[in-house]
């Protein structure tokens, strides 16, 4: 890894005025340009009838490598994410110009994709991916295929590497302000700061799906009750686990946790992570089972706030 990605060894410096892990998140979110990319959009049906949106970018104009054999990058965006995130967007630029052909796996409900059953994603659910990464294996078998994963999109990775091992069908992957432990990140973002700058609007966003698709749901949970959730773990108890057919909340959150599950990873992972990120506390990163893997590396930065990573003036 030193030797092939010699970024590792880079001094990282964050904008100086970003002195403030929230305010990398903020100003990333709000500032940074955000690039328009002309996708070529597929609607792959997953088994249960529903539906996600695959988008590719082929760069057949910026690779010297032929089609049927270019490296190939399958991108996870976060939480409520999808292909036009600016944290996304930037990571298929530079990619695309390295010579990579992307494409952006959009969960269910985002993107270009519609929610056609009650069922949506969660972080320890990896049965969506493992259709995605088969159809993908399928359309270019010959193509090296690796993965990333941001926020989310990381630990739902993570957790299909760790469950699928050798067999994963990837060459290696990498994550980016992943949650490691999912009990210490949601007592963490329910601190009074972190509560109003992040996990509200985090919140706001999840319902608005639910009330998008109500008539969904409505024999199945109180979508009212969903609805006057104001937290993300309190979303998750009233609706992502019951969906999922959880026993509490508290099963559905062991299920989705990484900081356990590092030896069962069994491909080269490079995770990147802010030791100031509020999403995942430092006391709560897996340093010294990521010190003995043969597979995986941890890269910390003292500074980057999640997703953030913002550096120059």
């Amino acid at each position: 890894m030193l030797e092939h990605c010699p970024a590792i060894l880079e001094t990282y410096w964050p904008t100086p005025w970003l002195f403030e892990s929230r305010m990398q998140s903020i100003f990333r979110s709000l500032f940074k340009r955000r690039i328009m990319f002309d996708y070529r959009s597929e609607l792959l049906c997953m088994p249960d009838g529903g539906e996600v949106c695959l988008d590719w970018m082929d760069n057949d104009e910026n690779s010297n490598v032929e089609r049927a054999k270019r490296p190939t990058i399958l991108m996870l965006p976060g939480l409520t994410g999808s292909s036009v995130e600016t944290y996304l967007v930037h990571f298929v630029k530079h990619a695309t110009k390295a010579g990579f052909r992307c494409v952006v796996f959009n969960n269910r409900g985002k993107g270009g994709g519609r929610l056609l059953t009650a069922r949506t994603y969660n972080a320890a659910n990896t049965e969506d991916l493992s259709v995605v990464v088969e159809h993908v294996r399928k359309l270019i078998p010959d193509a090296p295929l690796m993965a990333t994963g941001h926020s989310l999109g990381g630990i739902i990775l993570t957790n299909y590497l760790a469950k699928t091992g050798v067999d994963c069908g990837l060459i290696g992957g990498m994550v980016v302000s992943v949650s490691w432990n999912v009990f210490e990140s949601s007592k963490n973002l329910e601190k009074p700061l972190n509560s109003f700058v992040f996990n509200r609007f985090l919140t706001y966003n999840l319902i608005k799906m639910v009330k998008e698709y109500a008539h969904l749901f409505q024999h199945k949970l109180d979508v009212e009750h969903v609805c006057q959730a104001k937290t993300v773990r309190e979303f998750d108890e009233r609706f992502t686990s019951k969906v999922f057919g959880y026993a509490t909340n508290d099963d559905y959150y062991k299920d989705a946790c990484l900081h356990d599950k590092i030896d069962s990873i069994k491909v080269p992972l490079l995770c990147l992570t802010a030791g100031d990120d509020c999403f995942s506390p430092y006391d709560a990163l897996p340093i010294e089972d990521a010190e003995q893997s043969e597979y995986m590396m941890l890269a910390i930065t003292s500074h980057g706030g999640h997703l953030g990573f913002l550096e120059g003036w």
